[in-house]
């Protein structure tokens, strides 16, 4: 921190100004220009280890992809990164659904054919034509066509709850899927046991799954050859996740009939069956509000009182705040007898603990601890010195 009240909360891209607002200008300094920052708020700036500057605390990513964030090498500084799932998750739908859309009618086709009449200036004569011609661009209706979503997360269960609105069929895959989004997916998504059966009994897939490394390049050779001939993939998700020599080695042979992306790249520009957007995703002023909101949001709850809400590295963890005494937050390696030598060093200096909160994710744990009155620095010079703890810090 920069004093005692002020946090120090640095822009790397043009954030909504109604995630800006959330911030107390009495606490929080919110600038694009701040050389020892307490927390980066940013969109899709590529950062680096190097902009870990000392202080840094946080990170809160305007979105739900962190492939631009260097996550292992924060979490090895006991740096939280944040992103935002779920806030643009409406914008993402609705550019699905556009998609779908497109695949079963010649609509681009038809479009780029109308405009190549602007020298037919007679207005009969444009209509007879466009009569004449239109039949070249007949297409297919969604209803009942089965939908396959692979991922049935915030994105993927809104797309298939509108699928079937459509009256489609809707098969759906997510091995990792959570209880949350079990909740909030209809019963009439019949789940299916492997991502191979979703391919092979689908006539549309739409992939909603993150980058990670073991998803990358999961829409491989094999997957493509289980689809029905002619079959639509959409990928509004990410570009990794798929195999694009495979992409395009289905297209040609005819097996995969269009593939509809929002992840342009070299191999597959102007590739007939190919419709790409220009990551348009989450390209609307109301999920860009969303997002700034909920990433402001996010850093402000853990700056002041520690919490930790939708961090891709640490545990979520909350503890609401006593009204009385100090709070200790306190990141560590997830390895045997910390916590109680943590303990034994507030008992050996009679300090009492009102509440506390442990929880770990993979190698990282984090605490809150509340304490009834403000320690001192030597306590705090000591619990940094105990081996593994990451950082310290108390929040009055």
């Amino acid at each position: 921190m920069s004093d005692a009240a002020m946090f120090n909360v640095l822009t790397l891209n043009n954030i909504s100004e109604k995630g800006l607002v959330r911030f107390d200008k009495t606490a929080f300094n919110v600038s694009d220009a701040l050389p020892q920052p307490d927390a980066i708020l940013l969109r899709s700036f590529k950062l680096t280890p190097d902009h870990a500057t000392e202080g840094l605390l946080a990170v809160g990513r305007a979105g739900a992809g962190v492939n631009n964030i260097p996550v292992d090498a924060y979490t090895d500084r006991g740096i939280v990164v944040f992103n935002t799932p779920g806030a643009n998750a409406n914008a993402v739908k609705e550019l699905v659904v556009a998609g779908m859309l497109l695949s079963r009618r010649g609509i681009v086709q038809g479009i780029d054919y109308v405009s190549g009449l602007s020298e037919v200036t007679d207005k009969a004569a444009l209509n007879t034509q466009v009569e004449a011609s239109k039949k070249a661009f007949k297409g297919s209706e969604l209803k009942g066509r089965t939908l396959g979503v692979l991922g049935l997360g915030a994105i993927g269960s809104m797309v298939a709850d509108i699928a079937l609105q459509l009256d489609m069929k809707v098969l759906g895959f997510d091995p990792a899927l959570s209880v949350e989004s079990a909740w909030r997916l209809s019963s009439r998504v019949q789940k299916m046991d492997s991502i191979e059966a979703l391919f092979a009994r689908s006539d549309l897939v739409t992939l909603h799954v993150p980058a990670l490394p073991e998803t990358e390049k999961m829409v491989n050779a094999t997957l493509l050859a289980a689809m029905k001939p002619g079959s639509v993939l959409l990928n509004f998700a990410r570009g990794e996740i798929v195999d694009t020599a495979a992409i395009k080695a289905s297209l040609t042979n005819g097996q995969l009939g269009q593939y509809i992306s929002d992840f342009p790249v070299p191999e597959l520009v102007n590739l007939p069956g190919v419709l790409a957007t220009p990551h348009l995703g989450a390209s609307t002023d109301e999920a860009e509000d969303n997002c700034a909101i909920m990433a402001a949001d996010q850093l402000m709850d853990f700056l002041t009182n520690g919490n930790i809400k939708n961090s891709v590295n640490f545990p979520n963890l909350y503890l609401e705040r006593s009204q009385l005494g100090c709070r200790i937050a306190l990141s560590n390696r997830n390895v045997p007898r910390i916590l109680g030598r943590v303990l034994s060093e507030l008992a050996d200096r009679n300090i009492n603990v009102i509440d506390m909160i442990n929880k770990s994710r993979n190698e990282i744990a984090y605490n809150l601890i509340d304490i009834e009155s403000a320690p001192s620095a030597e306590l705090t010079e000591a619990l940094s010195a105990i081996d593994d703890v990451i950082n310290v810090r108390l929040l009055s």
